[in-house]
């Protein structure tokens, strides 16, 4: 929206009414999910913010898992990596992320969602970045000694091992070992990046139902790297007063709810073990 005009005098010496095209800072709406939703909604919830996004909305999500989730990344070959019988017998919940990426156990930790038009980040690394800068700020406040991983020269990729099992360039970490795994995806001329911030350890349960031997996890928790017990909602105000200070714009509470439809995809087992 353009924020009013000016007069200007042309060349043949009459005025015209010029706009001005500066454009207002986008709303940015947050939503805190305080109770834990089944994986297949909060996917379906992200998945929703993304859509916004596309129209113009910007989001920061702050979420729960209930129950506990194993959450596969979008392209990761989960039916040759993980033993399902085995994810059954322990009766773990599992879902497939939008995102890319390779698996989490989502059980204690703060889940964040940031989806937005790509114009505000820039590219997909430099929202990367930014994104972090953010967390990693907001996680300062609470004490923690937390910088971001140096850039690496081969990631891992998608059938490499658990999320957790290696930093990679530009992710959250505390002495040396993983704090927050996040991944991305971008559909249109939007953006969404979710993730993990660990407030105990649990990244074990991924190492258990692997078929081959997997890379033990380097992640370390907020509870190990603050010496408390930690909340939520510390956690979660923390982060929501850190976006507020740094990304520009109004800021408004939000609800979205998921569509039925987007609710049924990624609740299908058919979508979860496509791959």
């Amino acid at each position: 929206m353009t924020t009013g005009g000016r007069t200007e005098e042309r060349a043949d010496g009459r005025t015209a009414e010029v706009p001005d095209r500066t454009t207002a800072p986008p709303a940015w709406e947050l939503m805190v999910d305080t109770r834990g939703r089944p994986g297949a909604e909060n996917m379906a919830v992200d998945w929703a913010l993304l859509r916004a996004a596309q129209e113009g909305s910007a989001f920061l999500r702050l979420y729960r898992w209930d129950p506990p989730c194993l959450s596969f990344g979008r392209h990761e070959p989960a039916c040759a990596r993980y033993d399902r019988e085995r994810i059954a017998a322990l009766g773990l919940a599992t879902v497939r992320r939008p995102t890319g990426g390779r698996a989490v156990w989502h059980a204690h930790e703060v889940t964040y969602a940031v989806a937005a038009p790509t114009e505000m980040f820039g590219s997909l690394q430099e929202a990367y970045i930014a994104i972090h800068r953010l967390l990693a700020g907001a996680l300062r406040q609470l004490g923690a000694d937390v910088a971001l991983a140096a850039r690496t020269e081969r990631p891992m990729g998608p059938g490499a091992g658990a999320c957790f099992a290696a930093p990679v360039g530009g992710e959250i970490v505390s002495g040396g070992r993983k704090l927050v795994g996040s991944a991305q995806v971008r559909e249109g001329r939007a953006l969404l990046q979710h993730g993990s911030i660990l407030l105990q350890d649990g990244q074990d349960v991924v190492s258990r139902v692997t078929r081959r031997q997997a890379l033990p996890s380097a992640a370390t928790s907020l509870t190990t790297v603050l010496g408390r017990p930690v909340t939520f909602t510390e956690v979660a105000d923390a982060i929501a007063a850190q976006a507020q200070s740094t990304w520009a714009g109004p800021w408004e509470r939000a609800d979205v709810d998921p569509t039925p439809d987007d609710l049924r995809r990624f609740g299908d087992d058919a979508w979860t073990w496509r791959r």
